[in-house]
């Protein structure tokens, strides 16, 4: 069982089903791409109750949780106390995530390279400190706010305008009652992937993230607006310090406290000039990272994910496609504010002709059996190329053969990428 709607899940369902060790998928509750898979079953997933009694009735063998809020709620210790495998941590170790004052105390106490920060919870407070910092630094709300909370702040007026959305107006609601004010780090940004049994850990390849709305970085923050892997400017030598002095520090660090850490962590990363540095940890596949990632995993993942809950990862090997993959978000219009839904969606299936592009459902619904928007990324257009110009052309042909009202993506997807290796 897959549980979530969005292109992650789509993928982790797409990826999985390739497995010869899985006979049924069952989404919670799904999209009109995963109906295609398997069988989809309308409920809330973040109704922990509800997801449970699917998967006793079901009799599902393994469950595999995609976004953050169920595995805040408790979902993987609901399931773990009906005797049911399932990937994922424990709301506690959620906490990694849906608390950045955790996750930034966890670091600093245990030599984990991130930036330094203060946690206001009171307006005037933290009004008061932000007049005695130079620009720019970040505020960022405390909670779990969609990829949404993180502000930039390059002058006092900006920074006073961030504070009042968390702690007067309530914009991110009950995540945005405490906020961090944050030092600005930067480099260039790359997402990182392992899969922890809370002693060992499997690292995936790297990827690249694009938050902003529009070209150029420009615009406001998003859940994000395409990815691509591998990465090329981050050398092996980087990744392997990345690898033992962040995730596996981190993991250890959440071991010897008592909250042990199984399922994937996600970090995501900069690349300064005093090296990487933590801007934040998830506690799921990143989206759109897993996009970009699976498709050039060779390895079965399903072995993968059930070592990760047995406490054999490292076990686990991974092979890996020499390919490059790219991933390009198509959007509604307005997002990620207001937009409209229930929009006619065309071009699909030519789109999704060639064999190197596969086409995850982000927002879609089937009304009177046409498909149509039903969110603010509505679909996830994903290329394999031996090289990026390969990969990031074959995408935008597939995106240009979509089309609905109001539909926006950006057009500089693996533009870094390209210019990295052309040295540009």
């Amino acid at each position: 069982m897959v549980v979530g709607s969005g292109a992650r899940e789509h993928a982790l369902g797409w990826k999985i089903s390739k497995s010869p060790l899985i006979r049924d998928i069952i989404f919670v509750p799904g999209n009109p791409g995963m109906a295609e898979i398997g069988e989809c079953m309308s409920a809330n997933p973040q109704g922990v109750s509800e997801v449970a009694r699917i998967a006793k009735e079901k009799r599902v063998d393994l469950t595999v949780v995609g976004p953050e809020a169920p595995l805040m709620a408790g979902i993987v210790d609901e399931l773990e106390a009906s005797g049911l495998k399932v990937f994922g941590p424990t709301s506690s170790a959620a906490k990694i995530e849906g608390s950045k004052s955790f996750a930034k105390d966890l670091m600093l106490r245990n030599g984990v390279p991130t930036g330094s920060a203060k946690v206001f919870e009171d307006f005037e407070e933290a009004r008061a400190h932000i007049e005695t910092l130079k620009h720019p630094f970040v505020i960022k709300a405390d909670g779990l706010a969609a990829g949404k909370g993180v502000m930039i702040v390059l002058d006092f007026r900006s920074g006073i305008e961030a504070l009042k959305k968390c702690l007067v107006d309530g914009v991110f609601g009950d995540a945005g009652k405490k906020v961090l004010v944050e030092e600005y780090l930067e480099g260039n940004e790359v997402s990182i992937l392992s899969l922890s049994d809370g002693k060992s850990l499997a690292h995936m390849e790297a990827s690249q993230d694009h938050k902003r709305a529009f070209d150029n970085d420009k615009g406001p923050n998003t859940g994000g607006m395409g990815a691509y892997s591998p990465v090329p400017f981050l050398s092996s030598e980087t990744e392997k310090h990345i690898h033992t002095e962040i995730m596996e520090k981190t993991v250890e660090a959440m071991r010897l406290e008592g909250v042990p850490y199984k399922g994937v962590l996600y970090g995501g990363l900069i690349l300064t000039v005093d090296g990487p540095k933590v801007l934040e940890f998830n506690v799921r596949f990143g989206d759109p990272e897993t996009q970009v990632v699976l498709p050039r995993l060779r390895s079965d993942l399903v072995p993968g994910l059930l070592a990760t809950v047995d406490g054999t990862i490292g076990e686990y090997g991974t092979e890996w496609s020499s390919e490059c993959c790219v991933c390009v978000v198509v959007a509604s219009g307005g997002y990620p504010g207001k937009y409209e839904t229930g929009l006619p969606i065309k071009g699909l299936k030519a789109a999704s002709a060639d064999s190197k592009v596969e086409i995850f459902h982000a927002g879609t619904k089937k009304t009177d059996g046409k498909l149509v928007t039903a969110g603010g990324r509505v679909l996830n257009v994903v290329a394999l190329g031996d090289d990026f110009r390969d990969a990031v052309g074959l995408a935008y042909e597939s995106v240009q053969m979509l089309s609905f009202e109001g539909m926006h993506y950006r057009r500089d997807i693996g533009k870094r990428a390209i210019e990295a290796l052309e040295g540009v």
